[in-house]
C-alpha cells in the first residue's frame, strides 16, 4: 500500500493505493494520528484501492472519529468498485461523507 498526501484549500487529502488490510492498516492509522488535530477537513482518496478488510473499515472509521472532534470532517473521495461495495454491504455508506 502507498499513500500520499496533498495538501488541500480546506484540507488534506490522503491518496491511497492498492490493499487496506491487517497488515497494511496500521500504516495508514500511524498517518491519521500524525493529521494536526485542527478544524479541517481530511479527503481519503480510496480510488485506487483494490481490496479493504474489516482492519481497513476500522481504521477508515478512526479517521472518521479523529476529526469529529476538530469540527473538520472526513471525506471519502472517489472510492473503487470494490471499495463502494464494501461500504454498502456494512451500512458504512450511511454514516460517512463520499464523494
Amino acid at each position: 500500500m502507498t499513500i500520499k498526501e496533498n495538501k488541500q484549500p480546506d484540507g488534506i487529502e490522503l491518496i491511497v493505493e492498492g490493499r487496506l488490510d491487517t497488515g497494511t492498516a496500521p500504516q495508514l492509522e500511524a498517518v491519521l494520528n500524525k493529521i494536526p488535530k485542527v478544524k479541517q477537513n481530511l479527503y481519503l482518496n480510496l480510488s485506487a484501492i483494490e481490496y479493504v478488510s474489516s482492519a481497513g473499515l476500522r481504521v477508515i472509521l478512526l479517521a472518521h472519529k479523529i476529526m469529529l472532534p476538530t469540527g473538520g470532517k472526513m471525506i471519502l473521495r472517489s472510492p473503487s468498485d470494490f471499495c463502494k461495495q464494501v461500504l454498502e454491504a456494512t451500512g458504512m455508506d450511511k454514516i460517512l461523507n463520499i464523494i
